[in-house]
Formats: structure tokens, C-alpha cells, sequence
């Protein structure tokens, strides 16, 4: 049996891999790669969810997909190459999500990061950057 998580972005549900412990049943295809995921997730920005004040960062951080490829403690990832965030600098990792998300910055694995950012309001990005930094790394 593989591992995995199902994770429903917008009402579509994806699979990915070593996330979370969840099984999937065997002879299910296999899980999409991370840029199929993002590609997958990609939703016009017409269509993106209003912001949610009331949620805090950990609320944020499940709600908006970051859990799927970053771990739910922020530093047990789905790929190597992807960055742990737990302990991450506030002001560095809220710009660098302002930064992917205007696509001032698509250099690495900024294409998953970029399918799902429009989810994420400039304010939500501020509490999910706050809520990384007071993580244990």
C-alpha cells in the first residue's frame, strides 16, 4: 500500500504522496507530482476564496494546502528539495510568498508554490509567516 493524503482544494480532491501517513488502497493510480498538484489546484483568481480573518496561522497553514507539501510540523516534507519552514525568519518568508505569488520570483520549486498562492491574501500570508517563525525548527 502506498502512502498518502487526499487533500480537496476548492472541491477537487488530490492525492499526494508520504504525507501525513494516510494510506491509499493499492491499485489506485499514482499520486500526481508536485507540479501537477499545483497545476491541479490552479484556480482563476475570480474564483479564489475571500480572505478568513478569523483564522490564525495553524488554522491557515491546513486550510490553504501549505500542510500538503511542507508537513504538518513545517519541516517534514513531501520532496527533499522542498524548504521545512518551522523556525523560518517572519519578514523573509512573508516576502518571498509575496515574491512567488507576483511572480517576482519563479526561480526552484516556485511553480507548485505558484498554483496555490492565489489562495492566500497578503494578510493571511503575514499570520502564516508569523505562525512558521514560532515553530521549532
Amino acid at each position: 500500500m502506498r502512502k498518502g493524503i487526499a487533500v480537496v482544494v476548492l472541491g477537487t480532491a488530490l492525492m499526494l504522496p508520504l504525507a501525513c501517513g494516510v494510506e491509499e488502497a493499492s491499485g489506485e493510480a499514482p499520486a500526481a507530482a508536485p507540479a501537477e498538484v499545483a497545476q491541479a489546484a490552479a484556480v482563476p483568481a475570480e474564483q479564489a476564496p475571500a480572505e478568513a480573518p478569523g483564522l490564525d496561522g495553524a488554522q491557515l497553514y491546513m486550510q490553504r494546502t501549505c500542510i500538503a507539501c511542507h508537513g504538518a510540523d513545517a519541516k517534514t516534507t513531501i520532496l527533499p528539495e522542498y524548504p521545512k519552514l518551522a523556525g523560518q525568519n517572519a519578514d523573509y518568508a512573508f516576502q518571498q510568498m509575496k515574491d512567488i505569488k507576483s511572480g517576482a520570483r519563479s526561480n526552484g520549486n516556485t511553480a507548485a508554490m505558484k498554483g496555490v498562492m492565489h489562495l492566500v491574501t497578503e494578510p493571511e500570508m503575514r499570520r502564516l509567516a508569523d505562525y512558521i517563525a514560532s515553530l521549532t525548527p
